[in-house]
């Protein structure tokens, strides 16, 4: 019958305790000089020595040479307090585990004042001393604060703040620690070539690992592995499967799939190690250790040389290469959220199932908001590639007004020198292209034509040139590939916005924390910019991708293919709201009666100029007598709507004519306030019966909206 290991090589002197250097040498020290005192308390995890240190001591006190700090290992005394020896008659070891009461204090106080049998002190060594009651204490306060002068105690406990302080301010105290992975390691080599059994370095690290820097348990386990192995010793396949850890092929391939974001080999190794009979918890904190070595290695490159990870030399660069494939924002993150998991992991009834949660929120940042989770997402956005942008002359790329999110902005009066320096007549862009690209000036949107001048009004001088509008940036790969999710999370959230969204319109571009979005029709775009519907989208591209973001809606230059062809504009004539025309206009004509069957209320764009003619109604925006767009302007745009149209030319026709006409330009005057600019000429717009469509396919092309069903009242 072998004897174990941490008993065949317990150390029998001072010298021999590997990894306390700092409490023997003061005790070598004051074993020197002579200064000992009565009463020791030795405090520490377990199996880092106290109580081998404790019989140490009193084998030096007790040496026919002594008191010592080197045993002469050949006395009555040192040869029974050796390793193997059965032990002394003076020296007494009391487990206060099951002797802390008050009747065992009582009787141990009673024979302490006997002297030694046959040593020079009698030593009461009482281990687990935590576990004294406080009567126990109590009764034993007196005898240790004032001893014999042949009695001395050595407390050994686990837990010192459980010892009372009456008794711990009477004795030197000297906390032990646990031994370093690199002295442990020593240590089981040299005790493997002591037994002449081979083994593999790759090994005796996860022993290591498993002692937890206590040397009891680090021997037991590597007694456990010498009674298991076979002639080729101890492997590391052998100790990976006797300790369960997980393998470190098994985590080489989930942090690579990690590392690639491939869900489906990540869910597939757990899958293995849940079918493979492992505990999930340990495979959790296995990956933690690995994201943990994975951390350091990405910010200190030398940590392999340096000793802060004890792994070969073909391992660290294994390592280094996964570090790199993940970043340190990533790998830190990851770290956290395995740490977080494992915590709530403890008393958990689906361990699989918070395994697998936290795989997910490694793989998708976007589900926490944190710092860490920005950074990840930031690092991701790197390595994917940087976007690239949209030129500013981008055919069908037109602003449809503000931002849905708006922003405060100064209001900037019309300065008289941008007035003088604009061009009388502008350049005609719908019918050469080329020319729009080439002029710095955007163009302008749709609600943003003068109004027509009235009585009373200052005229409008001309605008100043706008400047270029902004580049958008295309949608980046990472974007592009989550913008099927965030369609996805939209139709959770409200599927009437998913249906104009994934219906009319598509991702244009992303340029910062703005997302454009361009719809196929001046309808659908303004259905959508009508309610709340940027928020829906919003919040849930944040839902997928995670921080703020902000919408804006564009009229795309790709209509679908079942949209009408454009109607035929008529003919250009000059508008009396131009500056350069000084002529009055003819008086309206009267609308033609499908115009007057179905009138609509047209709401106030902002405050109005006062009027010469009160006993009159005007309407808000009164027709010039002519029926095109302004030169160089393009067509009348839609999206200044049918029923504004209907409206003015209604109200102009019960008016009658007018004697007055339309008034003059006047030189030298302002121009009117910005509000104005959002009336129209109704007679520039589409007249309702101009186009083929009617019912519910007008509806659908000029208010954007989806057709499910029709209800049949029969």
């Amino acid at each position: 019958m072998s004897l174990a290991l941490y008993r065949k090589y317990r150390p029998g002197t001072f010298a021999e305790v590997k990894g306390q250097e700092h409490v023997t040498e003061p005790l070598r020290q004051a074993l020197r000089t002579g200064r000992i005192n009565h009463a020791y308390l030795f405090s520490g995890p377990r199996g880092c020595g106290k109580t081998s240190s404790a019989r140490i001591l009193a084998r030096s006190l007790n040496c026919e040479k002594g008191p010592t700090p080197d045993p002469c290992g050949v006395c009555e005394s040192c040869v029974a307090l050796g390793p193997a020896g059965p032990g002394h008659l003076d020296v007494i070891e009391i487990d206060a585990a099951s002797h802390g009461g008050v009747d065992d204090a009582r009787d141990l106080r009673e024979r302490a004042f006997f002297a030694p049998v046959s040593a020079r002190f009698k030593i009461y060594i009482i281990d687990e001393a935590h576990m004294v009651t406080r009567e126990g204490f109590n009764a034993l306060l007196k005898l240790v604060e004032e001893p014999p002068p042949h009695l001395k105690f050595v407390f050994a406990t686990t837990e010192p703040e459980k010892v009372i302080g009456t008794i711990k301010s009477r004795t030197h105290h000297y906390p032990f620690r646990l031994m370093p992975p690199a002295t442990l390691r020593q240590l089981m080599e040299e005790i493997l070539e002591s037994e002449s059994v081979p083994y593999e370095p790759a090994a005796l690290p996860l022993v290591v690992r498993a002692g937890a820097g206590s040397a009891r348990d680090s021997l037991s386990i590597l007694d456990q592995l010498l009674a298991g192995a076979d002639d080729a010793g101890i492997t590391y396949a052998r100790a990976v499967s006797l300790l369960g850890y997980t393998d470190s092929d098994l985590l080489d391939e989930i942090v690579a799939a990690f590392a690639r974001r491939d869900g489906a080999a990540v869910f597939s190794a757990v899958n293995r190690v849940i079918e493979g009979g492992h505990d999930p918890r340990r495979f959790a904190t296995d990956l933690l250790e690995r994201f943990r070595d994975l951390v350091v290695l990405a910010n200190v490159p030398e940590a392999g040389a340096s000793g802060l990870l004890d792994r070969p030399a073909d391992e660290l660069e294994r390592l280094a290469g996964q570090a790199a494939s993940m970043g340190p924002a990533e790998l830190t993150r990851a770290a956290e959220v395995f740490n977080a998991g494992l915590t709530e992991m403890r008393g958990a009834t689906s361990p699989r199932l918070l395994l697998e949660l936290m795989c997910a929120r490694v793989l998708l940042p976007a589900a926490e908001q944190g710092e860490a989770a920005m950074l990840a997402r930031l690092e991701r956005l790197e390595r994917g590639g940087v976007v690239a942008a949209v030129p500013s002359s981008a055919p069908g790329l037109v602003p449809s007004g503000p931002r849905l999110v708006p922003t405060a902005e100064p209001s900037q009066p019309p300065r008289a020198e941008a007035a003088a320096q604009a061009p009388a007549s502008r350049p005609e862009s719908v019918q050469q292209p080329a020319q729009a690209e080439s002029r710095p000036a955007a163009a302008r949107p749709a609600d943003d034509w003068p109004a027509p001048s009235r009585p009373g009004a200052p005229q409008r001088g001309p605008e100043p040139a706008s400047p270029p509008p902004a580049q958008v940036a295309a949608p980046g790969g990472a974007f592009q590939q989550a913008w099927p999710q965030v369609l996805d999370v939209l139709k959770r959230r409200s599927l009437a916005v998913w249906a104009n969204v994934s219906t009319n319109s598509q991702l244009v571009g992303v340029e910062g924390n703005i997302v454009t979005l361009g719809f196929h029709q001046v309808g659908a775009m303004r259905n959508f910019v009508g309610g709340t519907k940027d928020t829906v989208v919003a919040a849930a591209i944040a839902e997928v991708l995670g921080g703020t973001w902000k919408v804006e809606a564009v009229v795309g230059n790709s209509p679908p293919a079942a949209a009408p062809p454009a109607r035929q504009a008529p003919a250009a004539r000059p508008s009396p709201s131009r500056p350069e025309n000084n002529a009055p206009p003819s008086p309206p004509q009267a609308p033609r009666a499908q115009v007057q069957s179905a009138p609509a209320r047209r709401q106030p764009s902002g405050p109005q100029a006062p009027s010469s003619h009160s006993d009159d109604p005007w309407p808000d925006a009164p027709p010039p007598d002519d029926d095109g767009p302004p030169p160089g302007r393009g067509p009348a745009p839609v999206s200044t709507g049918l029923a504004a149209a209907r409206s003015a030319a209604h109200a102009a026709a019960q008016a009658g004519p007018r004697q007055s006409g339309w008034p003059e330009t006047v030189p030298g005057r302002s121009s009117p306030s910005p509000s104005e600019a959002d009336e129209v000429d109704p007679d520039n717009d589409a007249d309702a019966d101009a186009g083929s469509l009617s019912g519910m396919a007008l509806v659908q092309r000029e208010l954007g909206g989806q057709i499910i069903g029709e209800i049949d009242h029969a």
